[in-house]
């Protein structure tokens, strides 16, 4: 109790220095890494960092509260309230770990005002004889300053605030009671009168500047050129973040541009802008790049250099040496905070889209002509490693590590496999606990998920299909028909409408349910020695595993389309559990599995034996698997390869834009690049305002 006593205010702000460190390093790591455990240090980091500012600045006020008289030491601690309201502003690398946080800008508010409050208190119990009132001053000015940005930033991230900038200005229909009066007038002198609507016209320019050709570099987008566009397309869809509607005027903007460039590009292009969304929702990024806030940033860095320097120059005899050394430890974190928010400020994205724009004065013109190969130079380390093995290389791994724009790598979650290492704890009271009293079950769950790199031949895929069908994308009831179909066209493109109950007449979670197990069976059983089946194969595979992954682990992005997707995932593997345990041995592996099930008789459908109170999709499954293994060899992991990506499709554009956000956060996810995609290819429900202008309604009368 006594070294707590002794020492409690200087471990306190020791410690909130180091919470503000990890943060400013390692809260990028966020759109990062999926991990669990890592975003879970993160969140307590984030949690912990106001709480030990807030409890430093309480025992700071309180030791001072109950000082019977002056004393140098009292000078040093009121020095340190600064430090630590300086630490409530935060780093520029997190304002929010939540979308939620963003609508608690007012609590920060409240926040601001009780801590610059507390700060004034402190500083007034130890003024006027306080030695250190010029550096505590400064301090105070540059400590309010990075508090009131985070709040700002908040403000400016809360959705409901986002979604009002984000209106445009009213559009007034035709005085409709105006011209019926003038109609029936005319009328009513029986003149020859008829209404017309002529379309006005379209005020909107095409964007031809997207046509450069110093744009790309031996085929490829640079990396410079693809931030400009994707901020470009930023500026234009940041209304998909709320759920605005859009025209198709913005789609003519972006969709010449993707159907042009390559899938690799494209990917590029849609990876730099989704780190916009990501930097303007949970960073101070909104408030920093602008003129303001380049002032106001300037005006704290100064304000903490000339705290340095005062305190540097005053004569510290009368004070503790550990305690000397806690402020200069103070000082040069706060310095060394600032220094690694310029570095990031200057090799951001928003640096990079603007590096390019010409500027009305010749120093800054030079100086960016100077600094823009090396900028390129930092953003190819950036880009995405497109090969089908992970490099095991010094500068990859530091590359994927601490540069890469999201996780490049998509989770996989397989029914059979589950169910096959499952089958015994049907009855294990430890996880009974778990799952009945704690809720950890789907924690517990995630060591059945695997993780597979990011490959290029399935992005190509995924790009060139999506691309296919967005061809007649050219009014709103068209793009919404394409985006509503979740298999069916590619049935019916390939003639084969003999599958399509298992799609038009059954819920999307049966569908992905039956196509999931169907795909498992026919991809342990049959082998093929052709590259292209391969391929086609392992695309299969890959998304089956994938949106089950999403289905079971991540049902907010599924909500809008997974119905009972949870009871029927649940029915199903508990018949799996059950008929393994009669019909596998132990040791029998996922082939030995599948090929049981296709064992047997399934002449009669499941649902007149069982009823329908069970949800379970497994021998509907085995009875999906039966048909398509009819199928030729070459045709059908191409069918069901479509399949899978259209019901991709279908989830993406049917999940809200808030989650796709909200994923952001946590490494994202294909999906969100896919939804992305789709609204840049005019497919999805906010487009429902045609292309033409607006209509003029006008009176012609005859003769």
């Amino acid at each position: 109790m006594k070294l707590y006593n002794e020492w409690n205010i200087q471990g306190f702000v020791l410690l909130s220095l180091s919470i503000q460190t990890i943060l400013i390093l390692f809260a990028p790591f966020r759109k990062r890494t999926n991990n669990a455990f890592i975003i879970f240090l993160l969140w307590v980091a984030y949690l912990g960092a106001d709480w030990a500012a807030n409890f430093g600045v309480g025992l700071i006020s309180n030791s001072q509260k109950f000082s019977q008289k002056h004393d140098d030491d009292a000078d040093i601690l009121a020095f340190w309230a600064p430090f630590l309201l300086l630490h409530l502003g935060g780093p520029d690398t997190i304002t929010a770990f939540a979308l939620e946080d963003n609508a608690l800008w007012q609590r920060h508010l409240v926040g601001l005002l009780s801590q610059v409050a507390a700060a004034i208190i402190v500083f007034g119990q130890s003024f006027p004889r306080n030695r250190l009132w010029v550096p505590t001053v400064l301090l105070f000015v540059a400590g309010t300053i990075k508090y009131g940005e985070r709040t700002r930033a908040l403000f400016l991230a809360n959705l409901n605030r986002f979604r009002e900038s984000m209106l445009k200005e009213p559009i007034p229909a035709p005085c409709y009671a105006k011209l019926m009066e003038e109609y029936t007038s005319m009328k009513g002198a029986n003149l020859p009168v008829q209404i017309e609507l002529i379309p006005e016209p379209n005020i909107y320019s095409d964007t031809g500047h997207y046509n450069d050709d110093d744009d790309v570099d031996e085929g490829m987008l640079v990396d410079v050129a693809a931030v400009e566009h994707a901020y470009s397309f930023f500026k234009i869809f940041d209304g998909l973040i709320v759920d605005l509607i859009f025209s198709f005027r913005e789609s003519d903007d972006s969709r010449p541009f993707f159907r042009r460039i390559h899938p690799r590009d494209a990917f590029k292009v849609l990876a730099i802008e989704l780190n916009f969304i990501y930097e303007t929702l949970y960073t101070k990024v909104a408030v920093v790049h602008s003129m303001v806030g380049y002032i106001v940033r300037f005006i704290s860095w100064l304000a903490v250099m000339a705290a340095f320097s005062t305190f540097y120059c005053l004569d510290k005899k009368v004070f503790r040496r550990i305690d000397v050394g806690i402020t200069y430890t103070l000082l040069f974190g706060a310095i060394g905070l600032d220094t690694i928010a310029l570095f990031t400020l200057v090799f951001s994205d928003w640096t990079a889209a603007s590096i390019r724009k010409p500027s009305r004065y010749n120093c800054i013109a030079a100086i960016k002509k100077l600094f823009c190969p090396l900028l390129q130079k930092f953003l190819n380390l950036k880009r995405i490693n497109w090969t089908d093995t992970k490099s095991t290389s010094v500068m990859d791994c530091a590359r994927r590590s601490l540069l890469r724009r999201w996780s490049e790598s998509l989770h996989q979650y397989s029914l059979i496999d589950y169910c096959l290492e499952e089958r015994h704890h049907e009855k294990n009271y430890f996880i009974y606990v778990i799952d009945e009293y704690l809720g950890l079950k789907d924690i517990y769950d995630m060591k059945y998920v695997s993780r597979k790199t990011f490959t290029e031949g399935l992005w190509d895929f995924i790009f060139d299909e999506l691309k296919m069908k967005s061809s007649p994308a050219d009014d709103p009831e068209t793009a919404k028909r394409i985006c509503s179909v979740r298999g069916e066209s590619a049935l019916q493109k390939a003639g084969n409408t003999k599958l399509l109950r298992y799609i038009v007449d059954v819920e999307y979670d049966q569908s992905l349910i039956l196509w999931h197990i169907a795909t498992e069976i026919l991809y342990h059983t049959e082998s093929s020695n052709e590259d292209a089946n391969t391929t086609q194969r392992d695309i299969c595979k890959t998304l089956s595993d994938y949106m089950l992954y999403l289905l079971v682990m991540r049902p907010t992005m599924m909500s809008a389309v997974a119905g009972i997707g949870l009871k029927r995932f649940h029915d199903t593997c508990t018949e799996a559990k059950h008929f393994f345990q009669r019909k596998v041995n132990i040791g029998e592996n996922q082939e030995q599995a599948c090929a049981k099930i296709l064992e047997v008789d399934t002449d009669v459908e499941p649902v007149a034996v069982n009823g329908d109170r069970s949800k379970s999709v497994l021998f509907d499954a085995c009875i999906l698997a039966k048909e398509l293994r009819n199928l030729e060899a070459d045709k059908k992991w191409k069918l069901m390869s479509e399949v899978w990506v259209e019901l991709l499709s279908y989830a993406a554009s049917h999940c809200r834009a808030n989650t796709h956000a909200a994923q952001l956060s946590k490494g994202g996810e294909l999906i969100t690049f896919v939804w992305l995609l789709m609204a840049h290819f005019g497919t999805g429900d906010q487009y429902q305002i045609n292309k033409g202008g607006q209509p003029r309604a006008k009176l012609i009368v005859g003769k």
